[in-house]
């Protein structure tokens, strides 16, 4: 059975600001880059053979720092991009929740139903993600892997891979640098959060 190593990128200037990334190309901080080196010393343990990144930059940055410290090989899936929130990408999130407080608290409680002004679906997104999913797991049948992924989609993968309901979605975030092992043929978290 094949182990998914569920990654959320290291940290940006965006992401300590609190601000909603989404499509944005934005580079890792300088804690980012630190969280990478932590992130190295905590994975290396798992055996990983291969990494899978988004393509914006954060995440890319953090998949080539570890590919290259773990000598593993690394591929951009272009699919694995993050959720396009439109027209509150860059925002603070305290700013979109001020003024747009009720389309706000309907995007957090039923996101599946909620698509930010020229943004994408949480639906389209979810079709990307079991595609590539299928793939990856079609090719992986064994050994561990890693998704190097962005909040929110990270969240859309985890429901997919422990085939959750999307109405958990937000409750699966998780904080920049940090990863969790998942079984990829069943329901159980194989290893805590880090």
């Amino acid at each position: 059975m094949v182990q998914i190593v569920l990654i959320r990128p290291a940290a940006t200037d965006y992401d300590e600001q609190g601000r909603i990334v989404g499509g944005l190309d934005i580079p890792l901080s300088e804690q980012g880059a630190r969280d990478v080196e932590r992130m190295i010393e905590e994975l290396r343990p798992l055996g990983i053979t291969a990494i899978y990144t988004g393509p914006c930059k954060s995440a890319c940055q953090t998949a080539e720092g570890l590919a290259d410290a773990l000598d593993v090989k690394l591929k951009k899936l272009d699919d694995l991009r993050n959720i396009d929130h439109g027209l509150w990408e860059g925002m603070l999130i305290e700013d979109v929740k001020r003024k747009q407080p009720k389309v706000y608290r309907q995007w957090q409680e039923q996101p599946d139903i909620i698509c930010p002004p020229e943004g994408e679906m949480l639906g389209e997104a979810r079709e990307r993600v079991q595609g590539v999913l299928a793939k990856l797991l079609k090719k992986n049948t064994v050994g561990t892997v890693a998704l190097v992924i962005p909040d929110p989609l990270a969240g859309v993968v985890q429901c997919e891979l422990l085939r959750q309901d999307i109405g958990v979605f937000w409750k699966t975030r998780s904080a920049c640098g940090k990863w969790e092992v998942i079984n990829g043929q069943s329901q159980d978290v194989a290893g805590v959060h880090h």
